[in-house]
C-alpha cells in the first residue's frame, strides 16, 4: 500500500518535472524568438504586411544664361497596372487565373513554359469595371504581355498624362480593383515648344532596367534618361534621388493603402551659355528658308550664344512618350526635321579660304605679299579648274590676299594654296579644331591613304581643298569658332555650352576633383604663336573689304550702325543622292571690338551665300547688336516646329521686309565645278519612347455592348466536425450565371 503511494508520488512528480521543463523549454523558445530574433522577426513581419515603390528622382531644370528657365517639369497624371497585385486581386475574386503557354529559351534550349495570361486577366477582370467608369481606354495588349514577362517588377503604363475629366472620374468614384493606381509623376516640358529643340533634346524610359536596384523594392519605377543632346550630356546632374513610397498589405496581402512616403530629391539646375532672346532671333531668321543650321559665337570666350537648326520639331511630343503615327510623320519628313545642321558637315565653299589663307602665313612660307593672276582659271594635270567668274567673261587680274579674299577669287587659292602646301592647310585646320571630334572633317593626304588608296594626292586635290570644295566638309558650329580665332585676334577657343551647374540650395555642383562641373573657357590654341599678328589683320582686313569695299561678294551684310566683316561661300554637296547647292555666310561684328560671330548654312540654294546666307546671318546680328543697346526687344516666346511644305524648294534669295541694313552688294560668286563631297548629316541615333498603336486585342467595347466578365469565384460553405475529421468536402454550388450585357435604354436584346 505504501509501495503504491510513493510509486504514485514519484509519478506525480515526475509528471510535474516534465510539465516545468517543458514550459521551461517553451519559456526559452518564447525568450529566443521574441528577445534574442526579436528584431529579425520584426523585419519579417513588416516586409510581409507592406510593399516598397521605388519613387522615380526629379530632373533639375534647364536655363539658359540670364536664368530664363528653357526645360522644367510638370505633373503627370496616369494610371498605372502592378501586374502582379493584379494577377493576385484576380485570383481571391475569380479563381485560378487563365494561363497562356509560350516558347522561351532556357539555358539555350526551347522550352515550353506557362504564365498567367495577362491579357485576359485585365481584359475579362479589368476592364469591364473601368468601362462601367466609361474610363477604360485602348492599348496595345503585345506590349502588356511583353512587359509582364519581361519586366514584371515595373508598373505598367496603362493610361499616360491623362486628361482633367479622366482625373476627376478617378477621383470621383473608389475603382475598387487590386493593382489599378492613379499616380502623379514629374515629366519633362520644354517651355518654348520647338525653341532649340535640337539643342535641348529629350527624356525618355531607359532602355533597360537596373535589375539589381529593382531587387531593393517590390515595384520598380525607373528614372528618366536624356535621350540626346544637352538632356543626355548633362544627365548626371540633371537626375536626383529617388524616393520610395510604402505601400500597406491587408491580411489578404493585398494593397489597400500607403503607410508612408521618402519624398525624391530634384536634381541640379543646368545653366547654358545660350541667350534664350539671341536663340529667338536665329530661329526667327532662319524660317525664311527650309532647311537651314546657324551658330551664334562670342569671339572673346568661345560660348555659344545660339545654335538653331529648320526644319524643327516640338520635344514635348516626345513626353512621356512619342504616339508611333508622330514618329513615323517625323522620320518621313523630306526635311529631316530630326536633323540638327548647326553641327551636320557639308562643304564650306569659299568660307574656307580663311583656313587657306592663314596656312601661307606660317612662318618661313611667308605668302603675305604673293599675288597670282586669275585668267579664268588653273590647269593642274589635265583638268582646268576654272575660277567662278569664267562664265561671265572676265577675269580678277593680278591680285594679292586680302583683294582675293575680297572678290572671292578661285585661281588665286588654287595657286596660293598649293604654294602653302597641303600639310599647312591641315595644321591650320586642325589648330582651328578641324578633323577633330567637334564635328569637321578635313581631307588630306592621310584622309586620302584610308578612303581611297588607290589614289594619290596631288595638286589638283590641293586645289580643290583651297576653295573648300571636294572631300572637304565642315559645320557651321566649328567654322563660327574658326571665325572667331580671327575676329578676336587669333585666339581659338574650344565651343562651350554649359555655362554652369548649381544645386537646388544654388551651390555649384563639384566634380571628383572637387572643381566645379561646368568647366571654363578654354583655350584650344593661338595662332600668334605662328602668325604674326599683322599678318593676321590682314586676313581680318580681307574680310572687311568682303562686306564693305565696292565689288566684294557680302555687300549685302552691310549695317548702317555697325561694322561687318565676313566671308560668303557657295559649295556643291550630295545629300541622299541628289546634288546641290550649299549657300554659307560667316561674319563677326563690330569690326573693331567683336562681340558676335554668326555662321549660316543653307541647303538646296540656287542662289550664292550673299544672297541666300548673308541676309540671314545680317538679321541675326543686326538684331543682337541692337538687343544690347536696348534699341531691339525679342520676345522669348512659345515656337511651332519649323516646317514648309516643300522642303526641297530651291531658295534663289532671302529678303526681309523690314531690313534696316544696307542692301547693296557686289559680284555673286557660283559654287564652282569640281569635285562634289557627300553631306554627312548629324542625325539623333536616340531611341525614343514610341507607343504603338492599339492591337486587336487592346480596343476596349465602349459601355452599350457586350463585354466579357470574370465570374467571382463560388464561396464554400464551412465543413461540419465529421467532414473535417473524415477529409469529406462539401460539394460546391454552381457559379453564378454572368450578369447580362449592358444595354441602353431602348435598346433591343440581340
Amino acid at each position: 500500500m505504501n509501495r503504491r503511494r510513493i510509486t504514485s508520488r514519484v509519478r506525480i512528480q515526475l509528471l510535474g518535472l516534465l510539465m516545468l521543463m517543458g514550459l521551461g523549454a517553451l519559456g526559452l523558445k518564447l525568450w529566443w524568438i521574441q528577445v534574442a530574433h526579436g528584431q529579425e522577426w520584426t523585419s519579417q513581419l513588416r516586409g510581409s504586411s507592406q510593399a516598397t515603390v521605388r519613387i522615380p528622382s526629379v530632373r533639375g531644370e534647364i536655363k539658359d544664361r540670364n536664368g530664363i528657365t528653357l526645360v522644367q517639369n510638370r505633373a503627370s497624371y496616369e494610371v498605372d497596372f502592378y501586374l502582379p497585385e493584379m494577377v493576385k486581386g484576380y485570383r481571391e475574386r475569380f479563381g485560378s487565373p487563365p494561363t497562356a503557354e509560350y516558347r522561351a529559351t532556357i539555358n539555350g534550349m526551347p522550352k515550353d513554359l506557362k504564365e498567367p495570361d495577362i491579357i485576359k486577366i485585365v481584359n475579362n477582370g479589368v476592364v469591364p469595371r473601368l468601362n462601367d467608369l466609361d474610363l477604360a481606354r485602348d492599348y496595345n495588349a503585345g506590349k502588356l504581355q511583353k512587359h509582364y514577362r519581361n519586366d514584371t517588377e515595373v508598373p505598367f503604363s496603362y493610361v499616360k498624362d491623362i486628361d482633367f475629366p479622366t482625373l476627376a472620374k478617378f477621383s470621383e468614384h473608389d475603382v475598387g480593383l487590386p493593382g489599378v493606381e492613379l499616380t502623379i509623376k514629374p515629366v519633362r516640358s520644354y517651355v518654348y515648344g520647338a525653341l532649340a529643340s535640337h539643342l535641348l533634346g529629350y527624356v525618355g524610359m531607359p532602355d533597360d532596367v537596373d535589375k539589381e536596384d529593382a531587387k531593393k523594392f517590390t515595384f520598380y519605377q525607373g528614372d528618366m534618361e536624356g535621350k540626346s543632346n544637352i538632356e543626355k550630356i548633362t544627365d548626371e546632374y540633371l537626375r536626383g534621388k529617388p524616393g520610395v513610397r510604402y505601400l500597406r498589405r491587408n491580411a489578404k496581402g493585398t494593397i489597400d493603402g500607403v503607410l508612408r512616403e521618402e519624398a525624391p530629391q530634384q536634381g541640379a539646375n543646368v545653366y547654358l551659355t545660350i541667350d534664350a532672346r539671341i536663340q529667338a532671333i536665329a530661329e526667327e531668321a532662319l524660317r525664311a528658308v527650309s532647311r537651314a543650321g546657324a551658330v551664334v559665337v562670342d569671339p572673346n570666350n568661345g560660348n555659344i550664344l545660339a545654335m538653331a537648326t529648320v526644319p524643327s520639331f516640338d520635344p514635348n511630343t516626345f513626353i512621356p512618350s512619342i504616339k508611333a503615327k508622330d514618329w513615323k510623320a517625323l522620320q518621313k519628313d523630306e526635311g529631316d526635321p530630326l536633323v540638327n545642321r548647326a553641327i551636320s558637315c557639308l562643304p564650306p565653299g569659299s568660307t574656307f579660304k580663311l583656313i587657306t589663307a592663314l596656312a601661307g602665313l606660317r612662318g618661313t612660307k611667308n605668302l603675305a605679299g604673293a599675288k597670282y593672276s586669275c585668267g579664268g582659271g588653273v590647269s593642274y594635270g589635265d583638268h582646268f579648274f576654272r575660277c567662278w567668274v569664267a562664265e561671265k567673261h572676265y577675269t580678277h587680274g593680278t591680285i594679292g590676299l586680302a583683294d582675293a579674299l575680297k572678290v572671292s577669287c578661285d585661281s588665286f587659292f588654287y595657286q596660293y594654296g598649293n604654294a602653302a602646301s597641303i600639310q599647312s592647310i591641315d595644321h591650320i585646320g586642325k589648330m582651328l579644331g578641324m578633323g577633330e571630334e567637334s564635328g569637321l572633317r578635313l581631307s588630306g593626304p592621310e584622309w586620302m591613304q584610308i578612303h581611297h588608296p588607290q589614289e594619290r594626292w596631288s595638286q589638283a586635290q590641293t586645289a580643290n581643298v583651297s576653295i573648300g570644295q571636294g572631300y572637304t566638309l565642315v559645320s557651321p558650329l566649328q567654322l563660327a569658332m574658326a571665325y572667331a580665332a580671327i575676329a578676336n585676334g587669333g585666339i581659338c577657343y574650344y565651343p562651350r555650352l554649359v555655362d554652369k551647374v548649381l544645386k537646388q540650395d544654388g551651390s555649384p555642383v563639384l566634380d571628383e576633383q572637387g572643381n566645379p562641373a561646368a568647366q571654363p573657357p578654354r583655350v584650344r590654341s593661338d595662332l600668334r604663336q605662328e602668325i604674326s599678328p599683322d599678318k593676321i589683320d590682314l586676313v581680318r582686313n580681307g574680310l572687311w573689304k568682303v562686306v564693305n569695299e565696292d565689288g566684294g561678294t557680302g555687300g549685302r551684310a552691310r549695317l548702317k550702325d555697325w561694322v561687318v566683316a565676313g566671308k560668303t561661300g557657295t559649295a556643291q554637296a550630295t545629300e541622299r543622292g541628289q546634288e546641290e547647292n550649299v549657300a554659307w555666310f560667316a561674319c563677326f561684328a563690330p569690326f573693331d571690338h567683336p562681340k558676335y560671330v554668326v555662321a549660316v548654312m543653307v541647303q538646296g540654294a540656287s542662289g550664292h551665300g550673299g544672297e541666300v546666307a548673308g541676309p540671314i546671318a545680317d538679321r541675326i546680328l543686326e538684331r543682337s547688336l541692337a538687343l544690347d543697346e536696348g534699341k531691339f526687344d525679342m520676345q522669348v516666346a512659345w515656337l511651332q516646329p519649323a516646317h514648309h511644305a516643300n522642303p526641297l524648294q530651291l531658295i534663289k534669295s532671302v529678303a526681309y521686309n523690314e531690313k534696316g541694313g544696307n542692301l547693296a552688294g557686289g559680284d555673286e560668286e557660283n559654287a564652282p565645278a569640281s569635285q562634289t563631297a557627300t553631306a554627312q548629316m548629324a542625325s539623333s541615333d536616340a531611341s525614343p519612347d514610341v507607343e504603338p498603336e492599339a492591337d486587336s486585342q487592346g480596343k476596349v467595347r465602349r459601355r452599350g455592348a457586350a463585354v466579357a466578365r470574370a465570374v467571382p469565384a463560388a464561396t464554400p460553405a464551412p465543413r461540419n466536425f465529421f467532414q473535417r475529421i473524415f477529409g469529406m468536402r462539401q460539394r460546391q454550388a454552381p457559379a453564378p450565371p454572368p450578369p447580362p450585357p449592358n444595354r441602353r435604354r431602348g435598346t433591343p436584346p440581340r
